[in-house]
This record gives structure tokens, C-alpha cells and sequence, in this order.
């Protein structure tokens, strides 16, 4: 995993991991501004021959730690981050279900965005 670099393209809403030049995996997101400021991760998506490596994992712990340097929270919508943050407590703190709600609006109001 150690030549695996990962990336921020937020205005993308993508946390992309980079072997070299070439993306191998990568966490589509949004920001939620109300009720409170949120990274809200929709899929996780890595690539078939790069999976087994760690990399969905990585994607997802430096998606929180992001969060934390901003002070804001995360409220996964994503399957394999509500799992990965259910088994990492102590890096992913649960968000409140105001968030997880206000994000399935968001997500409602913009079919064509994931």
C-alpha cells in the first residue's frame, strides 16, 4: 500500500487513490452544508485489479481523518464505509441520524449526481 498516493478532488466529490498516474480506487462523496457541514460518502469503488490491497480501506480512513482536520462530520451513505467505520470506532465517530437523513434528501433532490 506503501506506493499507493490519495487525493482530494472536492470539487469532483471524489477521494481518488493513485498507483503512479493511474486511479485505482476512489470514494464519490458530497459535501452537506445543512443541518451541519458533512462529508457524505456514496460508493466506494476500486479497481478489480487492485482490489485486495487495502486500498477501499485506506480511501475511507483518510475520509475521516479529512473530516476531523475540518472539524465536520461524516455521514456514509456508502455500504462499505458504514461497515469500515462500524469496525473502527475509534477513527469514525457516528454521526448524528439528522445527518444520514438530511443527506438521503440531498441525494433525492439530485438523481443524476451518483
Amino acid at each position: 500500500m506503501s506506493d499507493i498516493e490519495i487525493r482530494d478532488d472536492r470539487a469532483a466529490g471524489r477521494l481518488e487513490a493513485f498507483a503512479g498516474d493511474e486511479v485505482v480506487g476512489r470514494i464519490e462523496y458530497f459535501v452537506l452544508e445543512a443541518p451541519a457541514r458533512a462529508l457524505v460518502p456514496v460508493h466506494t469503488i476500486v479497481e478489480p485489479e487492485h482490489e485486495g490491497k487495502g486500498i477501499a480501506g485506506s480511501l475511507a480512513r483518510e475520509l475521516y481523518a479529512i473530516a476531523a482536520r475540518e472539524g465536520i462530520t461524516v455521514a456514509p451513505l456508502c455500504p462499505y464505509v458504514v461497515k469500515w467505520a462500524a469496525r473502527h470506532p475509534e477513527e469514525a465517530p457516528v454521526a448524528d441520524p439528522e445527518l444520514h437523513s438530511a443527506a438521503l434528501d440531498w441525494l433525492k433532490a439530485h438523481p443524476g449526481r451518483f
